[in-house]
């Protein structure tokens, strides 16, 4: 169930080397960075171009960027509070550790200008997850109690992120403003394991997390609207203040 973090994290690197490849202005740029322009007619390539050249310095972390070291990629906490449905359960996961974020294959970017619009699809071979978990609740009508220690297997990731921005004006400059933000993915394959379920009940807790694992997929379809609610509503936030600091014909120049 931390799955989320996953497609998270590489979404969102993704779309910001799009942004971080022109924010600084010529004169300071390091020399990994390909500048795309806004009337480039072949901006989208230009982008995708730049996402690849980067990311194999996603592994040891871009300093000029503020970007860390994303092998792995550490996440303080999130909480996940399904409240109804097949699937209610309210779990906290702290000290997520995600390994293989820097695996991504970026297979399409397009932006549209007119329209204010970007969309991006990614791949990702493999994720494997690990954190601390508290949960309380019930999935599949299985009632699901326990604290301690969740690992997660996650293969063959498909996300999709759409975002639809509009342009404010400040100070006499342009700003872009994210209105919208959607993600959809989908998970090939899944393992989990939840240790010390039921208070430590091992046969109780056996029995769960084989339950979960012969059931990953519906666990996976009704969880997943919450994790892309989740999903899109951080980091339309996070996008937002570097597009809010940032005049847009310093992000894209034309």
């Amino acid at each position: 169930m931390c799955n989320k973090k996953l497609i998270v994290f590489n979404v969102f690197i993704i779309y910001n080397f799009a942004v971080f490849t022109t924010v600084r202005g010529k004169p300071k740029l390091p020399s990994f960075i390909k500048v795309c322009r806004r009337s480039d007619p072949h901006l989208s390539d230009c982008i995708k171009n730049s996402v690849e050249n980067l990311r194999p310095l996603l592994a040891r972390g871009i300093p000029e960027f503020d970007i860390p070291s994303c092998e792995p990629l550490c996440i303080p906490e999130v909480v996940i509070d399904q409240g109804s449905g097949a699937v209610a359960v309210r779990s906290t996961y702290r000290d997520i550790k995600v390994y293989g974020p820097s695996k991504f294959v970026l297979k399409y970017v397009k932006i549209d200008m007119e329209r204010d619009r970007i969309r991006i699809k990614l791949w990702l071979p493999r994720l494997e997850l690990t954190s601390r978990y508290a949960m309380e609740g019930r999935i599949l009508m299985m009632p699901i109690s326990g604290t301690g220690t969740s690992r997660g297997n996650y293969s063959n990731i498909d996300a999709t992120v759409i975002m639809q921005g509009q342009r404010v004006h400040k100070d006499n400059e342009t700003y872009f403003n994210i209105k919208d933000f959607y993600v959809d993915f989908n998970i090939g394959h899944a393992t989990i394991q939840l240790d010390d379920l039921f208070n430590g009940d091992k046969e109780l807790g056996e029995a769960m997390n084989l339950f979960l694992n012969d059931n990953w997929k519906n666990v996976a379809n009704e969880i997943k609207p919450v994790l892309e609610d989740t999903i899109a509503s951080i980091f339309k936030k996070f996008s937002n203040k570097i597009y809010h600091k940032y005049p847009l014909n310093l992000l894209l120049p034309k």
